[in-house]
């Protein structure tokens, strides 16, 4: 299951939970594109229940998407993980020193209004 919303003029809020095929990755991407133009010093939130390796054709359609993602990223501050995968929370802190002029910080699930205060903080 993968679900964006965009919510105020700069936050995406993403829900994802389990594996993904292809064409589910497809509209997805295309999704976040759509809703992520525009957006300026930006933040999202990443809701990931389970998380699953997406199948090898769903990677190649992230492959080929990979030049319009990046141009996308620069458009957001922070992003905040909520997820309860501890190697999840840190590959997504370890993406976070990757990228320049994004922060990205890992919460437990159960920590939704932290990493809200947190996305919210100015910094």
């Amino acid at each position: 299951m993968f679900r964006i919303e965009k919510q105020g003029e700069n936050h995406l809020h993403i829900e994802f939970d389990g594996q993904m095929d292809s064409g589910q990755m497809e509209v997805a991407l295309n999704e976040f594109i759509l809703l992520a133009k525009g957006i300026e010093k930006g933040t999202m939130l990443y809701e990931i229940a389970a998380f699953h390796m997406p199948s090898f054709s769903a990677i190649g359609i992230k492959l080929s998407k990979l030049p319009t993602l990046f141009g996308l990223v620069g458009q957001f501050r922070k992003a905040a993980v909520l997820t309860d995968e501890k190697w999840l929370q840190k590959v997504s802190e370890i993406e976070g020193l990757l990228i320049p002029g994004l922060d990205i910080k890992a919460f437990p699930l159960a920590d939704k209004a932290a990493a809200e205060a947190w996305l919210a903080a100015e910094s």
